[in-house]
């Protein structure tokens, strides 16, 4: 077999040199560069794209702050809104307060009356039985949720019916970093 004197270097480079995966053909516009690693040490990993994930959502009512927590340490806190009557465990429908205790995000819903909304598993088995023991209905759609969509100033202070509220942006973030199943654990 006879190769041509000018293809021999070529081929000499692609298949002794360790690099020959960073030469570019003259036919080719791609190019790759190569991997700096030693034979001794693995490759460096590749952190997956995307936020990180809260494990659980801790509510303190006194604080009026949502902490995103990952390994019990918060790595994410926002200002919320309670409901209007903020003190004590929801006991009834209409009663304006916040439940307490501990649940978990059971769904979301980006097409509410306000910005996007995650609904807490509110009321739970023990919440249920108390209700039924005062002839009580416990309520429900306890949610943590934006401002409400129509136009208007944001509110502030304590001014929904149970659930919630941070602001537009704050929902947002959340959205990105938890999902169905998040624990949420809500403390007086």
């Amino acid at each position: 077999m006879r190769v041509r004197a000018g293809l021999l270097p070529l081929l000499t480079v692609l298949v002794l040199s360790p690099t020959a995966s960073a030469f570019q053909f003259p036919w080719s516009s791609k190019t790759s560069e190569p991997v700096k690693t030693s034979v001794n040490q693995p490759p460096p990993a590749v952190r997956p794209a995307g936020p990180e994930r809260a494990d659980r959502i801790l509510v303190k009512k006194t604080e009026r702050r949502l902490y995103l927590m990952r390994d019990n340490e918060p790595f994410r806190s926002y200002k919320i809104a309670l409901g209007y009557q903020p003190t004590g465990h929801k006991r009834r429908r209409g009663d304006g307060r916040t439940p307490e205790g501990t649940y978990y995000l059971d769904w979301r819903s980006n097409k509410s009356g306000y910005r996007k909304a995650l609904h807490i598993s509110y009321p739970n088995a023990q919440d249920r039985f108390r209700a039924l023991r005062q002839g009580e209905d416990p309520g429900g759609m306890i949610m943590i949720h934006g401002q409400p969509s129509r136009r208007g100033e944001p509110k502030s202070g304590d001014w929904t019916f149970g659930c919630i509220a941070v602001s537009n942006m704050a929902i947002d973030e959340i959205w990105s970093y938890v999902s169905e199943g998040t624990p949420v654990e809500i403390l007086p």
